[in-house]
């Protein structure tokens, strides 16, 4: 079974239910949920300024892909996606590279981990047009609790992916988590 040191039991168990639900699951693509990160990877992502708080969910879970609009970025997808911490000409939004790291998507907009507070960020409503937003809006108090509450929770999945009724049964994701006992 999974472990990360200092990891929330719940996450624990979260993680190593939705693994098992998966790999039960021959339908389902195999690569949703990622792995994790060594030790030596850890230290040299955060020497390189990789926030602790990210690098610890990804020694346990190394990027979630939810579906095409829902993702966690695994570390080497979120390096490849820092240039959206950088400001935007006319955008009201606080990008610095320094206070933010982008740690996923939601519809087009990225999903950002405060690096001071380690709050879970995003103007998700504005998809593509997320650099006009007003502010942020906190999603999460940790990226733990972002992957809990917002991803791993059926009904909030759902609205974050824009999923109606209609295409429920065709959301891998959706059906990971009711196979996996997540779902209402």
């Amino acid at each position: 079974m999974t472990s990360a040191r200092n990891a929330p039991s719940r996450l624990i168990a979260t993680v190593d239910t939705l693994r098992l639900a998966l790999a039960e699951s021959s339908d389902l693509l195999g690569f949703t949920l990622g792995g994790t990160i060594d030790e030596e990877t850890a230290a040299a992502a955060e020497a390189d300024g990789v926030p602790r708080r990210f690098l610890d969910f990804c020694r346990l879970l190394n990027g979630v892909g939810c579906g095409p609009s829902v993702q966690l970025f695994s570390l080497r997808e979120a390096e490849e996606h820092q240039f959206y911490c950088e400001p935007v000409v006319d955008s009201p939004l606080p990008l610095s590279p320094e206070k933010l790291y982008c740690v996923g998507m939601i519809q087009e907009a990225p999903v950002f981990l405060d690096r001071a507070g380690g709050e879970v960020l995003g103007a998700p409503e504005e998809g593509a047009d997320w650099p006009d937003a007003e502010r942020f809006d906190q999603l999460a108090p940790s990226v733990e609790a972002y992957f809990l509450e917002r991803l791993a929770t059926f009904d909030e999945y759902k609205r974050l992916a824009l999923v109606d009724d209609e295409l429920v049964e065709y959301d891998d994701w959706l059906k990971l988590l009711r196979r996996a006992g997540l779902a209402d």
